[in-house]
């Protein structure tokens, strides 16, 4: 049961002049007194609400009668969308990363965790809902030391892997799995968009947790985003072009960033757009993409006629 509804619990006792106190709220709901405790201070402080506490009754009241709870009905859905969304902003390494990683723990004050933060212009993330899906589950599978069977596909192919997952990290605006097959020190990183179908199975696996992941704790160096230069059919009405935050534009021509190569090309096969002016390097290598897809293509038509 969420915070919320015992919020409105709480919030229904004062009303009723029945002074509640944290040892009420955690017999109420099977939770700890630090757990209600969190939840009072929650009401306090972000909720703004006049808690006062009256020695002589052992409980709470409102200083102000007049004040009334915001309505903050969240589902379960929309929680793991802030999750996912704190999750990506704790992990960002670019520019303005301070601010953006003190956004991340406004997010997680959802769940009762820390810090609010200034008002700053933040970096978009697309949250695909299967992304969202295999990050839930694999936030379950880490914690529960279970194996996971993937079935993944890459720019070598398709495969299956039967994984043990270690952690989820985010770089250069992709989400990854850090995990092993066989061998806990041949650690393997799985990009999560890649992944095509995913299964939690009940075999569990064992590591050292002081023992592993050394080579993943150091946080990326900032690095600033690089810049397409791309004249675009249709005017664009916003900062972003599908996610991708526009620098500047002259006319037809959109200056976009992206961090992700890979990424990036990926959505320049799947968007429509009129011609990639820049950089040199990204034209060449979707060139390269272009021309391998081709191949396949013909490969396929002359296996075809045989």
């Amino acid at each position: 049961m969420s915070n919320m509804h015992r919020i409105h619990w709480f919030d229904e006792q004062i009303r009723s002049g029945r002074f509640p106190n944290s040892g009420w709220l955690a017999r109420e709901f099977e939770i700890s007194r630090r757990q209600a405790q969190r939840d009072i201070e929650y009401m306090a402080i972000s909720l703004r609400a006049p808690l006062l506490y009256m020695a002589k009754y052992r409980g709470y009241c409102y200083e102000d009668q007049t004040y009334r709870l915001p309505h903050l009905y969240m589902t379960e859905e929309e929680q793991q969308v802030l999750k996912y969304l704190a999750h990506r902003y704790r992990h960002y390494d670019y520019e303005q990363a301070e601010s953006v990683k003190r956004v991340a723990h406004l997010l997680e004050r959802f769940t009762l965790e820390e810090h609010p933060t200034e008002q700053r212009k933040l970096p978009v993330f697309t949250a695909q809902p299967k992304q969202l899906q295999w990050y839930e589950l694999l936030t379950h599978a880490i914690a529960d030391s279970c194996q996971v069977h993937i079935h993944y596909r890459d720019h070598s192919g398709e495969r299956q892997l039967s994984l043990c997952p270690l952690k989820l990290i985010s770089q250069f605006n992709a989400d990854y799995v850090i995990g092993y097959e066989t061998d806990p020190v041949q650690q393997m990183t799985i990009r999560l968009e890649g992944i095509i179908y995913m299964s939690v199975s009940e075999e569990r696996f064992e590591y050292k947790a002081d023992a592993l992941l050394s080579g993943w704790e150091e946080p990326l160096p900032v690095r600033k985003p690089f810049v397409a230069e791309i004249r675009l059919k249709e005017g664009q009405h916003f900062e972003l072009w599908h996610g991708y935050p526009i620098r500047d534009r002259q006319d037809q021509i959109y200056f976009i960033e992206f961090h992700d190569t890979d990424a990036f090309l990926q959505h320049l096969f799947r968007s429509e757009w009129e011609e990639l002016l820049s950089p040199g390097w990204l034209r060449r290598k979707l060139q390269q993409r272009a021309e391998q897809l081709l191949d396949r293509l013909t490969v396929q038509r002359e296996a075809n006629v045989e």
